[in-house]
């Protein structure tokens, strides 16, 4: 029986990194799990090499349209064609692709907002690539916030059990705490406040904030940013009526008592949000862009040129990005999950 909802669009990805062979294993799903019908975008040619590099037994169809792409799910992995100029080798990176990976990126996010595709999930590029076309944006964010219109967008980190938000994100940790303020905190927590609720379906999200410094800086003790920053911050939230507690000590905000407390955890830097989660779940990660007019997730790891075209790559991360936009985009249509 076909799927009553539009695909996911799942982008190509650096076409040179494990990109192919996690998208071939993730339809094959064999953990097991339901996949959500998704169309790739991206090179049939390609991706058929990397099925017989696998000696996998599976069908890559071009297909005309998502709808079509739906309909033949299960027949094979659909494809809406966007042509590679050069044919790609495993763990070497041709520039000359860039302009096909940017396309595949731009055509996702034009589907998803005319209602052809329920939400985007995308496969990791590799930016020095990008950037010899140029492309100006730091990482995908930045570039889907530019296509979208979208003027805050927030980086969501999440596994099973553990949603965590960084106010700061790819800085030197000495810039980061420069950049931390009460006005961008705020800004942070509104966007997950309101993602929990329309994406999720938390009609009361509970929020942790954590503190900075050690033990939440021991009354200025240790550091005056939870005094001076933080503080202000929590008492502005709770006065929007946003359930958040904090400032937190970072190092007893994720043990398994204290996740279940919250819902998420608003963290004051990289490290800080990453850390617990990629200890808790390395390869189950996913890579969430909240405040966009659409749904879109990315596995939580790169493009792995070391272990390209071996046969090595663990598809978690992407079943778990496939499964999650599904989850959300149903949740923000109102459909069941």
């Amino acid at each position: 029986m076909p799927h009553a909802r539009p695909p996911l669009a799942l982008t190509m990805g650096e076409p040179s990194g494990i990109a192919g062979e996690i998208v071939v294993k993730a339809w094959k799903a064999e953990d097991g799990g339901r996949v959500p019908p998704f169309v790739y975008i991206g090179d049939a040619a390609w991706l058929r090499a990397e099925v017989h590099h696998l000696r996998y037994h599976v069908h890559v169809i071009e297909v005309a349209s998502p709808g079509e792409a739906v309909a033949r799910f299960a027949e094979g992995i659909p494809v809406l064609p966007e042509a590679l100029p050069e044919r790609p080798a495993h763990g070497w990176p041709v520039a000359a692709n860039a302009k096909a990976v940017i396309a595949s990126i731009r055509r996702a996010v034009d589907l998803a907002r005319e209602g052809a595709c329920a939400a985007v999930v995308t496969n990791p590029i590799h930016k020095a690539s990008l950037y010899s076309e140029g492309f100006s944006f730091p990482g995908h964010t930045e570039y889907l916030a530019h296509l979208t219109g979208a003027s805050d967008p927030v980086m969501m980190l999440s596994i099973e059990g553990l949603k965590v938000v960084p106010v700061t994100v790819h800085l030197p940790l000495a810039t980061a705490i420069t950049r931390l303020s009460a006005e961008r905190i705020i800004a942070t927590t509104r966007v997950l406040a309101t993602a929990l609720r329309k994406d999720f379906g938390i009609a009361a999200p509970r929020i942790a904030v954590a503190g900075l410094n050690p033990h939440a800086g021991e009354d200025g003790t240790l550091g005056r940013e939870e005094i001076d920053i933080i503080k202000p911050a929590v008492a502005a939230l709770k006065a929007e009526g946003i359930v958040v507690s904090g400032p937190l000590p970072a190092d007893t905000l994720f043990h398994a008592a204290a996740r279940a407390r919250h819902d998420a955890a608003v963290c004051m830097y990289h490290d800080q949000a990453l850390i617990p989660l990629k200890t808790l779940d390395f390869h189950g990660g996913v890579n969430t862009t909240l405040g966009l007019p659409l749904v879109r997730t990315s596995p939580d790891h790169g493009t792995a040129f070391d272990i390209a075209g071996q046969g090595l790559a663990d598809p978690s991360s992407l079943l778990a990005s496939l499964r999650l936009a599904d989850r959300m985009a149903r949740t923000r249509a109102g459909f069941p999950t």
